[in-house]
């Protein structure tokens, strides 16, 4: 019983991973007290050098990391100590664990969002290249999985692409509130030492400090909004993974996916299995999970720290992982995609998804578009009776519905459809050819400013 209690309160399993965030943050407060005269530059010195040997000592492999120091901070303390002796005792001078461990998580997320920015990137990257090389690629829209109207496969890329820059937003404003220097708080009520916060941010890189003390230590909005970027930005991988398998199914064969990207059956040997795209929308349970559990942690507690939250880095260090490898990828597997056009224009001619354009057609020639819906209901179900399509019906066919129909009406096709479409936002094609020029000018700019 003594190991299962002595176990159940160690974090040192995971946050060891804030190791580089937490020297950091020890070396910038050994700075600052020494700068306030509230320890000698010698004590200073010592535990600065020290930090960087114990730092060095991690990379290598060669740290002895103690589970009955329970986290990251008695680890690296124990060590200093050994090392330098009774000066490392002085480190712990106007700081708390609370404050401590507030700092080192949210500089963690700035570096976190800062790989996730640059993923995204090349996610949205690999999507506008695709878009580029098949911009003239024609296939059905879909609503409700039933075949809608025609646009172009670059216009459906586009599509993600602006979903991901909403993503690439939310992240950059998960960054922008991780960015507030917690340290300096103490345990909950600020300390009674003449320090120099904002010394420290500069050291830090962060662009303020904190306001109030009480919510500093206890605030862990920051990791809410990190996972809740990262759940929407997995609901959009996933929704993406999903196309990805029925494109890749015999029924569509829209697309060929790389066989890296593909596994085979342990018993069909004929099959390659979309694996990553399903997976991706697995794990995105998983990322679910984590903000829910965030959540769940958080609602109850009283101000301020509350060991409760010890339980807030699992879930959020197995969300990173998660998204990052998704992202990465899927970048990849998109890049590596083979585009079927044929199949796509086949699909979209094999069907009736010029119906809105022959009832938009009827409107243009003075008709009250629920009448030519009508019109167009009826004349769809005459040709599904004769098991044709709209191109196949005859002139004489068409005006039995409505003497409106002329000759033009049989010019009507998948092409024509989508270069009707010329708004900006539509399908059409100089459209589309300006959204991805545009797209790749924001690809510029983003890497330019990225955090």
């Amino acid at each position: 019983m003594r190991e299962v209690t002595s176990a159940y309160t160690v974090s040192i399993h995971y946050d060891r991973r804030l190791y580089r965030q937490d020297i950091a943050g020890s070396i910038a407060h050994a700075r600052m007290l020494a700068k306030q005269g509230i320890v000698s530059d010698a004590d200073a010195e010592a535990i600065t050098k020290g930090l960087r040997e114990i730092l060095q000592e991690i990379e290598d492999g060669s740290f002895v990391w103690r589970p009955e120091l329970e986290d990251i901070h008695m680890n690296v303390e124990s060590r200093l100590h050994e090392k330098i002796g009774d000066a490392a005792g002085r480190l712990h001078t106007a700081r708390s664990r609370n404050d401590q461990i507030a700092l080192d998580v949210r500089m963690f997320v700035k570096d976190a969002v800062g790989e996730v920015l640059s993923a995204i990137h090349d996610l949205r990257t690999s999507l506008i290249v695709q878009a580029e090389l098949n911009a003239e690629v024609v296939m059905p829209g879909y609503t409700h999985v039933q075949r809608a109207q025609p646009v172009l496969f670059a216009h459906h890329m586009l599509a993600y692409f602006e979903m991901l820059g909403r993503d690439s937003d939310r992240f950059q404003q998960t960054y922008e509130r991780a960015d507030v220097l917690p340290l300096g708080s103490g345990a909950l009520a600020g300390l009674p030492y003449p320090i120099d916060r904002e010394f420290v941010a500069q050291e830090l890189g962060f662009s303020q400090i904190s306001r109030n003390s009480m919510d500093a230590v206890a605030d862990r909005d920051f990791l809410l909004d990190f996972q809740s970027a990262s759940s929407i930005c997995m609901m959009h991988l996933s929704r993406m993974a999903e196309e990805f398998v029925l494109w890749s199914s015999d029924e569509f064969a829209f697309i060929r996916l790389s066989e890296e990207y593909t596994t085979g059956s342990s018993i069909m040997p004929q099959k390659r299995n979309p694996d990553f795209a399903e997976l991706a929308r697995g794990k995105t349970g998983r990322v679910f999970g984590s903000l829910m559990a965030l959540l769940t942690l958080m609602k109850g507690l009283p101000l301020t720290y509350n060991r409760d939250m010890q339980e807030d880095k699992e879930g959020f260090f197995d969300t990173f992982d998660t998204l990052l490898a998704t992202l990465t990828i899927f970048a990849d597997m998109i890049a590596k995609m083979h585009i079927v056009p044929e199949r796509m224009r086949e699909a979209a001619q094999g069907s009736y998804v010029l119906a809105t354009d022959i009832a938009d057609y009827l409107v243009d020639r003075g008709m009250p578009f629920r009448e030519a819906h009508g019109v167009v209901a009826r004349l769809s179900r005459h040709a599904v009776e004769r098991g044709v399509q709209f191109e196949e019906l005859t002139l004489d066919e068409y005006r039995s519905f409505s003497t409106l129909f002329d000759e033009e009406v049989l010019a009507i096709s998948v092409d024509s459809s989508v270069a009707a479409r010329d708004v900006p936002g539509g399908t059409a094609f100089d459209r589309v050819n300006q959204a991805v020029a545009d797209a790749k000018t924001q690809l510029v700019s983003e890497r330019g400013g990225s955090k």
